[in-house]
């Protein structure tokens, strides 16, 4: 294809930035980052998951520079991040270890230390809250505080082992080599296919949430090899993330803690790779994401077991499709192309056209037949 870049109207160009900037304030006062990071949580989360990098402030001041334009805000976010020296490599993290705020499971009704609701809107009524309209300041400060309070009474380290521990004892989920080969990094190298594991979840990860939700719920109406999975546990809360210490690598430094949600979906009926195994067993699907962004955990383990199992011919299993089209930059940034100039290719399309209609006086549908070909041709 042929584009062409814009020559000349830079005095428009300049005043449709001066234009932008009137549109984002409007005269209005100006919109604290604090106040982005500490009452759209979910939002930020979902830019930061989208842009693999972990930074609520910067996340803020990108939605607040886009208008709340969320493939804008990862835009910038993806091109502030790869400026950045890579300083220190985390040691692995191990979600047993998270200080837990919220747990649930949709398959068993009693787990070690319980469910565990914590923050949810699940219970809530779907109905808009008009009375936010006069929401007062010192009023959610008394109420924070109460609720500050009454928690501090509770354990704030609480841990709980895995669900899917329980049935491993049992051998009813399969059990897998421990793969000590280091993961791959997609955003330093191209992964070929067939992806491995580490890239595979990495792509999920950073993925557009709007599509993997899509191409998960496609996967439960029957366009997959299973049609409907079970939540085994869903658990919510903060893991300390560690370096080793430069002087010892037996020793490490905290350098701080991050919220996340860690979802386990599983997947009866698929062939069990135990030897010991009678060909039954259960496969899991693995999400892990930053924020409360359930939705999209969910959405990313469901993924992760139907490309754990590419044998079905359907989307949901399709590597390809699943791991390109759903890369939030490449496809935000593929139909914006769409904006730029096109007159090459397009005015010789018109040209094509006209010439077959001129050259042999026909109209209907054999000129649209033939200008098809063309336009096959052209792409």
């Amino acid at each position: 294809m042929a584009y062409v870049a814009v020559k000349g109207g830079e005095a428009a160009i300049e005043k449709s930035i001066e234009l932008l900037k009137l549109s984002r304030s409007e005269g209005t006062a100006s919109l604290d980052i604090k106040v982005i990071t500490a009452r759209m949580k979910q939002l930020v989360d979902r830019v930061m998951c989208e842009a693999g990098f972990h930074a609520p402030e910067y996340a803020a001041i990108a939605l607040k520079q886009n208008e709340g334009s969320l493939e804008e805000a990862v835009f910038l976010m993806r091109a502030y991040r790869s400026t950045l020296n890579r300083a220190h490599v985390s040691k692995a993290l191990d979600c047993r270890d998270m200080r837990l705020t919220r747990r649930i499971s949709s398959a068993f009704k009693d787990i070690p230390m319980g469910q565990i609701l914590g923050p949810t809107y699940d219970y809530t009524h779907r109905l808009i809250d008009f009375g936010l309209l006069h929401e007062k300041e010192d009023e959610l400060k008394a109420y924070s505080q109460h609720i500050s309070d009454s928690l501090e009474k509770h354990d704030a380290k609480m841990k709980a082992v895995r669900v899917s521990d329980l049935l491993r004892e049992e051998k009813l989920i399969a059990s897998y080599e421990i793969d000590d080969r280091e993961p791959e990094d997609i955003t330093q190298d191209k992964f070929m296919f067939p992806a491995s594991r580490s890239a595979r979840l990495q792509t999920l990860f950073r993925a557009d949430t709007g599509f993997i939700s899509g191409v998960a719920y496609a996967g439960m109406r029957g366009y997959g090899a299973s049609s409907h999975p079970t939540i085994g546990e869903l658990r919510c809360g903060y893991l300390e993330i560690e370096i080793a210490y430069p002087l010892d690598t037996d020793e490490s430094l905290v350098l701080g803690e991050i919220l996340f949600t860690e979802v386990e979906a599983y997947i009866s009926s698929h062939i069990s790779t135990s030897e010991e195994h009678d060909g039954l067993g259960i496969a899991i699907g693995y999400g892990l994401v930053f924020g409360r962004a359930e939705t999209r955990a969910i959405a990313m383990s469901i993924l992760d077991c139907a490309l754990n199992h590419p044998d079905a011919n359907s989307p949901p299993n399709d590597e390809e499709f699943v791991l390109l089209h759903g890369e939030a930059l490449e496809m935000s940034g593929f139909i914006s192309h769409l904006k730029l100039p096109h007159y090459v290719t397009y005015q010789s399309r018109l040209d094509s056209i006209r010439k077959i209609r001129s050259e042999n006086k026909i109209t209907g549908s054999e000129t649209l037949a033939q200008g098809e070909e063309i336009f096959a041709s052209d792409e």
